[in-house]
């Protein structure tokens, strides 16, 4: 039976429109773990002087955030797998909260290890959202602009990101002077907010009815021999994933060491705005991003970001000084479009292999939790060396994107 053009155009436009809530809503999570994230570097800095741990030490933070994608990723799959997009999401919101209420004996009993138990739980609860976040907004429309779709939601990511090291800079740096001081009070009091909220949103995620997207096999998958570690493009877009989430950590994590020991007289409470100024450009890079690819290819765009990102940090680690501070804060920028086009470029076209693939890609978020001890040791000596570690990442993210991003035929 044949389906004339204008039928097609009205079943077109309904499934566009079936999938606009559940776009907005899944959207809305890129934002609460942007927030977490945001957090993460300036409370990195505040208990190196609340809990007085060296800069080695205070990586630890990252080590436990990331390392939690390195362990749940794989049950993030399975349970999303079984019981599909919506619960995995349910379930991570649920860990957060939990995360989130955990930071509040932490705070009483003054016990890093505690912290970061706590840490631990809620990047677990994230685990789970990225797992399902990520390849729900690729399937959520037409694979050729799967790419742009998920760098428009990582855009809300990036804002989270951005007001994250604001609030931070002002209740944690704030509270004892410019430098901070051992008070955890104010962290106790935001990550119960943070736990309020969450568990509202879990809420309306429960009420909410999410289309189930099951994903048709594609002319890869289609052959059930084929095993997914031996297809190009996603093996190496695992690889990449690693590379460029060690960077964009090891970038954050040390900024505010950086800035302060380069930077004549600043204090800690402004080299935390200076973080969220970064940040800022991080968002403003997601969303330049995605009106550029709809003229550029985003491998081009991945390969030009990724070699731009190499110079800056080569003129971080030999200049030294408040003009090498700016150059960090560009990083941020090109950073931008790196995790969600090489997700998207990663799942491309795997069909029912999406939601497996997708497990593996946030599985090598794991490079965040090895590199930043990497560049906390280096630091110790040289914090300005330290950033030969992301440079060093860049260029693999440039090979990638340059040999190793075209999807099998």
């Amino acid at each position: 039976m044949l389906v004339s053009s204008t039928e097609q155009n009205v079943a077109s436009k309904n499934a566009r429109r079936s999938y606009l809530f559940p776009f907005i809503l899944v959207t809305s999570l890129f934002f609460l773990w942007g927030f977490a994230y945001g957090l993460l570097d300036v409370l990195n800095k505040h208990f190196q002087v609340a809990l007085n741990i060296t800069k080695a030490r205070s990586t630890l933070l990252q080590a436990a955030y990331f390392g939690a994608y390195f362990l749940m990723a794989l049950p993030a799959g399975t349970i999303m797998k079984k019981y599909g997009y919506r619960s995995g999401v349910i379930i991570g919101l649920l860990l957060y909260a939990v995360g989130a209420f955990l930071f509040y004996p932490s705070a009483n009993l003054k016990s890093f290890e505690f912290f970061l138990f706590a840490l631990f739980v809620i990047a677990c609860g994230l685990t789970c959202l990225e797992t399902a976040a990520n390849p729900y907004i690729t399937v959520l429309g037409p694979p050729e602009t799967s790419e742009f779709r998920l760098n428009f939601s990582q855009s809300f990511n990036g804002v989270g990101s951005f007001i994250g090291p604001i609030l931070g800079g002002k209740l944690f740096f704030a509270a004892n002077g410019a430098n901070g001081g051992d008070d955890l009070s104010n962290v106790k009091s935001v990550y119960l907010i943070i736990g309020g909220v969450v568990l509202i949103i879990a809420f309306l995620f429960y009420r909410s009815q999410l289309p189930e997207i099951h994903e048709q096999s594609s002319t890869i998958t289609a052959n059930k021999r084929v095993r997914l570690f031996s297809i190009s493009h996603f093996k190496w877009a695992v690889i990449a994933q690693f590379f460029y989430v060690a960077a964009q950590v090891g970038v954050g994590a040390l900024f505010i060491n950086y800035v302060t020991e380069y930077w004549k007289g600043i204090s800690n409470e402004k080299a935390a705005y200076l973080l969220s100024t970064s940040l800022l450009l991080f968002t403003a890079g997601r969303f330049a991003g995605t009106a550029l690819m709809k003229s550029i290819s985003a491998r081009s765009l991945l390969a030009i970001y990724a070699i731009i990102n190499t110079i800056l940090c080569a003129i971080i680690v030999l200049f030294p000084g408040e003009a090498a501070v700016f150059a960090l804060m560009a990083v941020f920028f090109f950073m931008s479009i790196m995790f969600p086009t090489i997700f998207a470029l990663g799942v491309k076209n795997l069909g029912d292999y999406t939601k497996r693939a997708s497990s593996f890609i946030i599985m090598s978020i794991v490079g965040g939790a090895l590199m930043p001890p990497v560049m906390g040791l280096i630091s110790n000596k040289s914090a300005a060396l330290s950033y030969s570690v992301p440079l060093a990442c860049f260029l693999f993210v440039f090979y990638f994107a340059w040999k190793k991003s075209e999807p099998d035929k």
